[in-house]
């Protein structure tokens, strides 16, 4: 019992972090960035 409550506290302590990776809603560019650009074509 105290073994499986142990392996579910380290398992959601090791997965809470994960929610906070990424940004969500729209991504802003730099002011000097250049991309998206167009390339030359061959």
């Amino acid at each position: 019992m105290i073994r499986k409550l142990l392996l579910i506290v380290l398992v959601l302590a090791m997965a809470a972090p994960l929610g906070a990776c990424g940004r969500k809603g729209h991504l802003d560019t730099p002011p000097d960035s250049e991309y998206p650009r167009q390339y030359p074509t061959r």
